[in-house]
Formats: structure tokens, C-alpha cells, sequence
């Protein structure tokens, strides 16, 4: 009989743990995550517990110290895309220490404080995997709600441990705090990569920030860490003071102003687009010099631009998202050497249903980060 319990525990557990009054005796055994996850499209958050799977040979195993919060969490824990799968866990970025390598791990040990960004797999073998921009294969697998090479559906870092291949596991540096690592591997790749990719690294050249929220503030510690003259666009007066005070950048421009915008005209070298709701683009294109870039990482609802406003200038419209596992690591390794940090609010995981509408209501300067270790105690 206890053997059967014990059975019936397990399958219980595979399922989520949604125990019956039988098998809950042995859910505390058999399940060896705790965490919070959303259990229908409310997105309210609650306790939850699950396993995840044992070390294979190129895995690594960390327990999560950390967690930063992103809309994404919001996206997809209320069922934004109509394909959300329940119980949801998520997070995807993750933070944290090694606890167990398997037998193929090469540059990882117990110990060591590591990352974990927006995906776990892809399939190691096309042109973009060979190339390390795993972030466009084909067979990338996000870190949440998405389903495994197994057939499994991934949790994310709203909880207790981890457990990934180790090629998409970073090395945090020396020093760097772990609670300030957490937004890297989603916020900071996602505004590095189109920087490298066009270039916007050489010192004396001016750039637009559009948005200053959680990618835009590191768009402007970027900026200013490669030698740029940084502009900040925002539809809020109120950001002014804290994008020239706070996070250093040279100007500040209300984008409803016709006159400071006209001002403008013809002098940007590059922007960086991080707004996510619907917005004009010509206005912004125009401000771009000849041979201007415009990198868009957000996700408005549609893209309008008259053909004048990119021809006649040779401007280019760009899109962007995440980034590669090499771009990652050296990401991670520019911000240390250079001293950049995200701004963040730490919170406990007992808050977070409260955090995620405050970030519907863009009430966060910049990133909240959960503290996980502190949570679970």
C-alpha cells in the first residue's frame, strides 16, 4: 500500500504537482522544485511545487538566487498569446550557483555564479546555432511555456533551482552581484546585440534612446559606456530629471514637442527603439542622419513608414531580439569590466502579483529582481 502511495504520488507530481488528499504525503518527497506559478489566464501567482529533471551529462544545476521580472512574465502568465500552458512558472532571468555539473560539463563547477537567459535549447546544428545566434534558430526553446526536445514544458526561474544545458548557461563575473546579473540576460542582451550589430560602440557618434524603462535605462548605460551623445525620447516630462541626473545621458526630449523634435532633424547616428505600445515612426527615422540605423525591440501593433522617410536618407529600419550565447557571455563580461548595473527594486516572491501590475502600470525604476534565496527560507 505504501509503495502504491508512493507511485501515486510521483505521477501526481509529474503532473504538477496537483496531489490529491492521497498523494499528498508523498508530494513533499518526490517534488524537488519549489516555486510560484500561475494557474489559469488571471495571472495571479500562487505556491506551487514540481520536479525538474535529474543532471544528464552537459547539464548544469543552479540554484536560483535571483530572478529579474520582464512584461514577458505578464505575456504569458494572463494568457496574452492564447497559448499558455497551466501551471505556468516564469522567469527567464535567472540567476544563481552552481550546485552539480553532469560528466561532459567542461567550464562550469559547483560553486561557480552563473546565468540563465530567455531560452534553454535549440538544436546545435544549423547555420545559426554553428553561428551562435541560437536566439533565431528554428527549434529555440524559451525558458518558459516553452516545450522541450523531451516534449516537456519548461518552468522558469519564479523558483528554487534550475537545471540547463550548459551552453546556455553563462558565467557571472567575479564580484558581479548576482541580484544586479539577473536583468543581463534579458534586458541588457536585447539592447547589446543590435548596438554590436550596428555598430553603435564607436565613441564621438550621437544616439536616441526611445522609452526609458527597463531596456531603454540600459540603452543609455550602454550609450554612454561606448563614448556616445545620448538622447532619451520619452512621452513623460517626468522622466527628464532621471535620464540626465540618474543615468547620465546628455539630452532629454518630450517626442510630443514638434520643436524639440524639429530641432533634431538630420543629427542622430542611431536609435534605439524600446517602446512597446504603438507609436509613429517617421517622426523618429527623420531625426536619423544619412546612413542612419533605427533598431526596433519592441512589439507595437503595426510598423507605418512613408518610403521617403527611409530612402531620401538612406536610413534603415532594424529588428532585434535577445541575443546570441556568445554576444551573451560578452555582455556579461563588458558590463563588469565597465561597471554597469541595472537599476533595480528587490522584492520578495510573496509580492510579486502586486510587482507585475505595477509593471502593467510602468510604476518600476527600472527592473524588478525577486530575491529568491530570501523567499523560500
Amino acid at each position: 500500500m505504501a509503495s502504491d502511495l508512493s507511485r501515486l504520488g510521483n505521477y501526481f507530481c509529474s503532473l504538477g504537482c496537483l496531489c490529491s488528499s492521497v498523494g499528498m504525503a508523498a508530494e513533499s518527497e518526490s517534488c524537488n522544485c519549489d516555486a510560484w506559478a500561475a494557474k489559469d489566464p488571471s495571472g495571479v501567482l500562487s505556491p506551487y511545487r514540481f520536479n525538474r529533471r535529474t543532471v544528464q551529462p552537459d547539464d548544469v544545476s543552479l540554484r536560483i538566487t535571483h530572478c529579474g521580472v520582464c512584461y514577458a512574465d505578464v505575456i504569458w502568465t494572463r494568457n496574452k498569446h492564447n497559448d499558455s500552458v497551466y501551471p505556468l512558472v516564469p522567469g527567464h532571468e535567472i540567476a544563481g550557483v552552481v550546485t552539480e555539473v553532469g560528466s561532459d560539463v567542461k567550464g562550469f563547477k559547483a560553486g561557480d555564479h552563473v546565468a540563465v537567459g530567455t531560452y534553454v535549447n535549440s538544436c546545435r546544428d544549423c547555420d545559426n546555432c554553428n553561428s551562435f545566434l541560437e536566439n533565431h534558430c528554428s527549434k529555440f526553446v524559451f525558458t518558459f511555456n516553452g516545450v522541450d526536445t523531451d516534449g516537456t514544458v519548461t518552468k522558469g526561474g519564479y523558483s528554487t533551482h534550475t537545471v540547463v544545458h550548459q551552453r546556455y548557461c553563462y558565467k557571472i563575473p567575479d564580484g558581479y552581484p548576482l541580484e544586479k546579473a539577473a536583468p543581463l540576460v534579458c534586458a541588457g542582451i536585447t539592447v547589446y546585440t543590435p548596438m554590436m550589430r550596428h555598430n553603435m560602440n564607436q565613441p564621438g557618434k550621437s544616439l536616441g534612446v526611445i522609452g526609458l524603462g527597463g531596456l531603454g535605462h540600459m540603452a543609455v548605460k550602454f550609450g554612454k559606456a561606448f563614448g556616445l551623445k545620448v538622447t532619451v525620447f520619452s512621452t513623460s516630462e517626468s522622466k527628464r530629471d532621471e535620464a540626465i541626473s540618474l543615468l547620465g545621458a546628455d539630452n532629454f526630449v518630450l517626442s510630443s514637442n514638434e520643436k524639440q523634435m524639429g530641432s533634431l532633424k538630420n543629427s542622430l547616428h542611431f536609435i534605439v527603439d524600446t517602446a512597446s505600445g504603438d507609436h509613429p515612426f517617421d517622426p523618429y527615422l527623420a531625426l536619423l542622419k544619412v546612413g542612419g540605423v533605427m533598431a526596433l525591440l519592441g512589439f507595437p501593433g503595426e510598423i507605418r513608414v512613408h518610403p521617403a522617410t527611409l530612402n531620401l536618407g538612406a536610413r534603415s529600419l532594424s529588428g532585434s531580439v535577445t541575443g546570441g550565447t556568445k554576444d551573451t557571455q560578452e555582455m556579461m563580461n563588458f558590463c563588469a569590466a565597465n561597471k554597469i548595473y541595472p537599476d533595480i527594486e528587490l522584492i520578495k516572491i510573496d509580492y510579486i502579483n502586486e510587482a507585475l501590475e505595477r509593471l502593467v502600470n510602468r510604476d518600476v525604476r527600472y527592473r524588478f529582481v525577486i530575491d529568491i534565496e530570501s523567499s523560500f527560507k
